[in-house]
């Protein structure tokens, strides 16, 4: 874990925790999407700033802030942005703190 402190940032606020949270399951959470799947591509921006019920703007600055930190990965297609978690960097959490 080289940005823990980054990692930690991005943990420190209910909003970004919750984005992780719900694409965990990203099935349960979210609506099919036309064109990606949730599992294999992730989860397009627009849903995931609807269901903060935010501005884009925001919910964009969150998401910028897990992928910098490692937490999520963002894939373009198009027009359109779609995140997903990086398991392995939350897994590197889970082991660090049992240090």
């Amino acid at each position: 874990m080289t940005n823990t402190i980054e990692i930690f940032k991005a943990l420190s606020n209910e909003a970004r925790v919750q984005i992780l949270e719900w694409l965990k399951d990203p099935t349960t959470h979210f609506s099919p999407q036309e064109g990606a799947d949730l599992i294999t591509v992730g989860v397009c921006v627009s849903q995931i700033t609807e269901k903060l019920n935010m501005n884009q703007s925001t919910a964009s600055q969150y998401l910028s802030m897990l992928q910098r930190a490692g937490l999520v990965h963002a894939t373009r297609l198009g027009k359109w942005t779609y995140y997903k978690r990086n398991e392995d960097a939350i897994n590197d959490i889970g082991r660090f703190l049992q240090k």
